[in-house]
This record gives structure tokens, C-alpha cells and sequence, in this order.
């Protein structure tokens, strides 16, 4: 059963909830906060949408995401995974096509978590996930460098080579007040942590910067500038403008599928992270539920995607945050923030701004984890710098499913491999020296007798592994193996733990082709699932129940039978 943490903790308040940890829960709610308001509105300018969509995103999807999610710690809001998906949404779709796609996503994470698919989401392949990671990081990046350098250019390339050559081409007229509002700002995020671990860096940078820029009258751009004025008021959004014909909708639906699958690894990824730090297991499938709903009604009060932000659960928990109650507070103070003093939001340097979704853009990057990868096998290597090459050079949709395909393909291979089909006839006849009979058998065998036909009339193959769609080219190379001396092949399956359909359709033509030869074929040491699957699927009873035999020495009895009746 589907319960938010939230609730759970209130019904056992008394053990949950002590004086003690309310007051560290609000302290640490207001330290996120904070944490959170640059970087809100930063990554809301990044994405191509006004700066308060950023906080709304913050409040509303934190709110929810806290109340009604299956981790206690998971802090919700926009993140820098998802600045190039809503860019390129805004600029084809604008922000009414970026709306539908966010409620879209929002009820596809609902249906994944009604459905249970929480746990299986979380087995996404590491490469996959830091090759578009990293690639996010670098096309984050490099949405900055005109913002950094004070770039006097009017229109961007969306794409990533054509965005550096026009970089490149009008670097000669870099704004050398801009960059040093920049590269200071830059500098206090680094170094200020050396000083002070409380205080995010980001909020000293953007006070430090924003007086002196006002103070000094310097003509660097502000994101009143830019943006004029700065709305301080949450409402819905014109539900009348969602209402886009069927045509759109299904152009949206991979956007929204993208958001989707990429705010469900992020938000399980931050609450497993978030486990490891107290101790606590979340529940995977009620917190994707939230953050469906979260994504849901951030999209209906004017917000953008939101998901669970790795960084911010950190710091929640860091300062003392153990329950969803930080998470609220959090949303709470931000709401006072924008109600209070987003006017003044304005008079924030974009260059600022910059340089904080630098360090954003710094921080996901994941080197260390990319270039340990690049030591790894080559099959992971290989689905690592496909994802990364296409999230750079083209959109995280084709990454994301190039990558998901290469990986299936190789970890297919790579199964299929370990799964071996062995002819075991010489090694089983030596090993197997003893007496052995059957009382429903009219004949006994010694030990020579029950093997002297193995190896050269009776074939023993056994399959070590999993029997799937994989497998089929391994049936088909077995039948260049059979002599025509062979009258009789065993498969033991005691190795076999589980087996498909396409495997049971290969068994099929198999048994057809040897019967054309009028060769028998025989199994032996079956498990539950392989037995279920034959029954059900009425190849049992097809082939007859007395071609499979709980021991491979009755199999061999039944095969000695066979080719002595054949001599007589």
C-alpha cells in the first residue's frame, strides 16, 4: 500500500517528533531555502522561462513532494538535468506546449508508481546515467558563456557546435566588466565554503555582486534588464490555452516522456543517496506518485519540471533535517521570499547568475565517475560515450533511447554469452561410473551399460543459464554439431532457472528438425519456471510427458531403450 512518509511520521509523532527535531527540521528547512533561491531563479533564466517560474517551481513542487512522498528527507524543485529539455521545448513549443509536456510527464510518473515500477526504474545502467549527465553538464555550460562574458550576441544556436562558433566568432567583443562580475562571483562560490559551510556561496555572491554592481553603477545586465518587471504572485495558469489539438499533443509526447523518465531516475537516485546518509529506506513507488502530482501542479500554477534536487536533500540533511517537515519549510520561507522581495530580484547581475549554473553545470558533471568509467569494459565504455555524444551534439530524447538501446543490445549479448549450451557427454560418462536403475523401467543398467552409448548415439548437452529470446542463434549452431550416429540428445536443464517465450519457440523448431531426422530428444532435472511455461504452453503434452525426467540417469535409461529397440 501506497503511503506518503509524511503521514506515517504523524501518526507516531510522539517517537517521530520531538521538540528537538521540529526545531532542527525548521532550521534546516530555512537553510535550504536559501540554498534553493538562487539557484531557482538561475535555473528558471537557463531553461528560457522569467525568473519567478524557477521559485513557483521551488514551492509549489517542494510542497508536494514533501507532503505526499515516500522519502523523509528528498528536498523537491527545478533542477540543471532538465535547463536543455525545457529550453528546447520552450523555443519550438513555447511555454504552453512546456506546460501540457510537464502535466503529460506528471501522469505518466503517476501511472509508473501506481503501477509499481518504482523499484525497476532504479536499475537504469550507471553508464547511461553519467553519459547524459555529463552531457547535460557541458551543454549547461556552455548556455553561460555569453552571460559569463558580457557577449554582445542576439540570437543562439540551439545546437552545440553552431552555439560555440558564433561564441568563438564574437569573442573579440567580451565585456571585460561583465567578466570580472563573473569570475569574482565565481571565485567567492568556490572559496567561500573554506570559510563558511552554513552559508551557501551562491547567496554571498549574489548579495557581494549585486550591491556592487548598484553601488558602483556598473553596465553589466540585470534581470530587470532583461526582463523587466518581476511578478511576486502564484495563479493558475489559462487552462482554456492547454487545450492543443491531438497534432501537438503527440509531438509532445516524447518531450514529456523524457521528463518523465529523467525526473524519476533523478528523484530515486537523490532519495537512495538521502538513505545512505540516515540510515532510512524511502518508498520508491509513493515518492514517484509525488512527484508526478508535484510536476502536475507545478505546471497548473506556472512552474516548470521539477524532480528531486541530490544537492539540496544533501544540505537538508547535513543541517539537522530528518523529516518531510524541513521539505515544507523550506517551500514555506520561499513563498515569503517571493511574496516579500522578488522586486528586488531585478537588480541581480546575469553575469551572477552565470556563474552559479557554471558551478551547477561543474557540480553534475560527474568527471571523476565518467573518466573512472573509461577504464571499465568496453561495453560500458561504449554505452557511455554514445549517450554523451548525443546529449552533446544533438537532445538528451535521442540520447536517452540510443542509449537505453545500446545498453539492452549489449547486456543481451552479454547474457547470452554467459549462458552456455555444453556437450557434456564424455565428462558426465566419466563421472557417473556407478549403478543405476529405474523401478518403472522394464530394463537395468550397470554403469557401463547405461553409458555406452553416450557420446556416440546419445548426445548429453547441459545449459548452464537463463533460457531467452537471446539464445536462439545457440540452438541453431547446435544442429551443425549432430552426426548422423546421434539418435538420441538430452538437454539437462537443472541450470536453467527461467526461460522465455522466443526460447520455447527455438525448442520448437528444434524438436521439428530432429524429428524429420527421426532423432529423439529428451530432457532432464527441469526447474519450476521451465516446467510451467512447457506445460502451459502445451509443448509438454505435444511431446509427451515421458520425453522429460526428473533425473538425467532415467533420461539415459529412456534413451538406451530407444536405440536398443531401434537394433532390434
Amino acid at each position: 500500500m501506497l503511503k506518503p512518509k509524511f503521514f506515517a511520521i504523524l501518526r507516531h509523532r510522539d517517537a517521530e517528533l520531538p521538540k528537538k527535531q521540529i526545531i532542527k527540521d525548521v532550521v534546516a528547512g530555512a537553510i535550504v531555502a536559501i540554498i534553493a533561491l538562487p539557484l531557482s531563479v538561475a535555473l528558471a533564466i537557463a531553461s528560457g522561462v522569467s525568473p519567478e517560474k524557477g521559485l513557483v517551481t521551488a514551492i509549489v513542487a517542494g510542497f508536494i513532494v514533501s507532503l505526499l512522498g515516500g522519502s523523509r528527507v528528498q528536498i523537491g524543485g527545478p533542477t540543471g538535468a532538465f535547463v536543455v529539455i525545457i529550453y528546447g521545448i520552450v523555443m519550438r513549443y513555447g511555454v504552453q506546449g512546456l506546460t501540457v509536456a510537464t502535466i503529460m510527464a506528471g501522469l505518466i510518473m503517476v501511472f509508473l508508481g501506481l503501477m509499481r515500477f518504482g523499484t525497476v526504474i532504479k536499475y537504469v545502467p550507471y553508464p547511461t546515467i553519467t553519459g547524459f549527465t555529463s552531457g547535460i553538464a557541458v551543454v549547461l555550460f556552455s548556455t553561460q558563456v555569453k552571460d559569463f562574458f558580457g557577449l554582445p550576441i542576439k540570437e543562439i544556436p540551439t545546437q552545440f557546435i553552431d552555439k560555440w562558433h558564433v561564441y568563438l566568432s564574437n569573442f573579440q567583443a567580451i565585456n571585460y566588466i561583465t567578466a570580472a562580475v563573473a569570475l569574482i562571483s565565481l571565485l567567492i562560490i568556490i572559496l567561500w565554503r573554506k570559510i563558511n559551510s552554513t552559508i551557501p556561496g551562491s547567496i554571498v555572491a549574489l548579495v557581494v555582486a549585486t550591491i556592487s554592481v548598484k553601488l558602483f553603477h556598473l553596465p553589466v545586465e540585470t534581470i530587470g534588464s532583461r526582463f523587466g518587471e518581476i511578478s511576486n504572485s502564484i495563479g493558475f495558469v489559462d487552462l482554456h490555452g492547454l487545450l492543443l489539438p491531438l497534432s501537438a499533443i503527440q509531438e509532445l509526447l516524447p518531450a514529456a516522456l523524457t521528463i518523465a523518465f529523467l525526473a524519476s531516475i533523478e528523484s530515486l537516485l537523490s532519495a537512495v543517496v538521502a538513505d545512505g546518509m540516515i540510515g532510512k529506506k524511502h518508498s520508491s513507488n509513493m515518492e514517484l506518485v509525488a512527484q508526478g502530482v508535484a510536476n502536475i501542479a507545478s505546471a497548473l500554477l506556472g512552474g516548470i519540471p521539477a524532480t528531486g534536487a541530490i544537492a539540496r536533500t544533501a544540505a537538508n540533511v547535513k543541517n539537522g533535517g530528518r523529516t518531510p517537515l524541513a521539505g515544507i519549510v523550506h517551500s514555506l520561507v520561499l513563498l515569503l521570499i517571493l511574496l516579500l522581495f522578488m522586486p528586488f530580484a531585478k537588480l541581480i547581475p546575469m553575469a551572477t547568475l552565470s556563474a552559479i549554473l557554471i558551478m551547477i553545470a561543474y557540480n553534475m558533471s560527474e568527471w571523476r565517475s565518467f573518466k573512472g568509467l573509461l577504464t571499465s569494459t568496453k561495453s560500458d565504455i561504449t554505452v557511455l560515450l554514445v549517450t554523451f555524444t548525443l546529449t552533446v551534439c544533438f537532445d538528451l530524447v535521442i540520447a536517452i533511447e540510443f542509449g537505453m538501446i545500446i545498453a539492452m543490445c549489449l547486456f543481451v549479448r552479454r547474457m547470452s554469452e554467459n549462458t552456455l549450451i555444453s556437450n557434456i557427454s564424455s565428462d558426465y560418462k566419466e563421472a557417473h561410473q556407478y549403478i543405476a536403475t529405474d523401478e518403472d523401467d522394464e530394463d537395468d543398467y550397470s554403469g557401463e551399460d547405461l553409458h555406452k552409448h553416450l557420446d556416440s548415439k546419445i548426445i548429453l548437452y547441459e545449459i548452464n543459464g537463463p533460457l531467452f529470446f537471446g539464445m536462439t542463434n545457440s540452438f541453431n549452431n547446435l544442429l551443425t554439431e549432430l552426426s548422423n550416429s546421434v539418435k538420441v540428445v538430452i538437454f539437462r536443464m537443472k541450470l536453467v532457472t527461467s526461460m522465455d517465450a522466443t526460447a520455447l519457440n527455438a525448442l520448437k523448431q528444434l524438436e521439428k528438425w530432429c524429428k524429420e531426422r527421426k532423432i529423439v530428444l529428451l530432457y532432464s532435472e527441469l526447474n519450476a519456471q521451465p516446467i510451467k511455461l512447457l506445460s502451459n504452453s502445451g509443448y509438454m503434452s505435444a511431446v509427451g510427458e515421458k520425453s522429460f525426467f526428473e533425473t538425467t540417469d532415467n533420461a539415459l535409461i529412456s534413451a538406451n531403450s530407444i536405440i536398443d529397440k531401434l537394433h532390434k
